[in-house]
């Protein structure tokens, strides 16, 4: 990893072709401006939701689809998660980097299979993991043949609806040799809090500068024009017209770290 934040943003899932062009120009623009490697972020479909009458996307193959669309007309890379074997092959033909959920980053044929592809993987680390533990998860898409790696922090469980961030677990990922990513909006969410997970988005741009001063190699966020009106994760995604306040902010703490005696 070079020493410009890397950052992965996009909407949490894919809407429509509109939602995703609007989203990844204004980002691209912002990351341009501010001399950022960019990713573009959006799930193509949601396997996990908190209730069964949650929406899921509009299909996976035209989400896929749109996907591919937005890389090459915006001539950028592209992410989004996938959740079984199967998936991991369909979805390496369509983009650049394939994401590991939290609640499946111990399944290891899923590891393995998307390590086979040949994509750079990210591995959201589970919020019943110790950092520590993520090695084993790093070792296992190694092992497949595949040094294109990079973990993400999202919180941890505390209590029955809340997550917590123990920065120490920076700290500690960043002694694997692979690229540490903070998830500034998953990391504010409240689980299963009600009919949809709750989210406390007040608490991003703190959160989040104390990552960068900790030193990671890259912030995720998901973001939306219209939080409120967000298919998913609503009450967590960072509104698009805060975005480029929101990384000007963070990249200052970045370039500190990246200047640290102490690092």
């Amino acid at each position: 990893m070079n020493d410009k934040l890397l950052v992965i943003a996009g909407p949490c899932v894919v809407e429509s072709k509109e939602l995703l062009q609007e989203t990844a120009s204004k980002l691209k623009a912002i990351c341009e401006k501010l001399n950022c490697e960019f990713i573009f972020k959006s799930s193509y479909k949601k396997a996990n939701r908190t209730s069964n009458d949650s929406f899921t996307g509009i299909g996976d193959e035209l989400a896929l689809k749109h996907l591919k669309e937005i890389k090459n007309e915006f001539n950028i890379k592209v992410l989004t998660d996938i959740h079984s074997i199967d998936e991991a092959k369909r979805a390496a033909a369509y983009v650049d980097v394939l994401q590991i959920p939290a609640f499946l980053c111990r399944q290891t044929e899923l590891l393995q299979a998307a390590a086979k592809t040949g994509k750079t993987i990210n591995i959201k680390k589970g919020q019943f993991m110790a950092p520590e533990d993520m090695k084993k998860a790093i070792d296992k898409v190694v092992a497949a043949g595949n040094k294109n790696v990079m973990v993400t922090e999202r919180g941890s469980s505390f209590g029955y609806h809340d997550l917590v961030v123990d920065f120490r677990s920076l700290v500690i990922m960043k002694k694997f040799g692979f690229p540490v990513i903070y998830d500034a909006t998953h990391s504010v969410q409240q689980p299963s809090i009600g009919k949809e997970s709750g989210g406390r988005p007040e608490f991003i741009p703190a959160l989040a500068r104390a990552a960068a001063a900790v030193g990671i190699d890259g912030i995720f966020f998901e973001t939306h024009p219209h939080p409120e009106k967000a298919m998913s994760d609503s009450a967590s995604q960072l509104s698009l017209d805060k975005a480029e306040a929101f990384l000007s902010d963070i990249c200052k703490f970045h370039e500190c770290n990246n200047n640290s005696i102490l690092i």
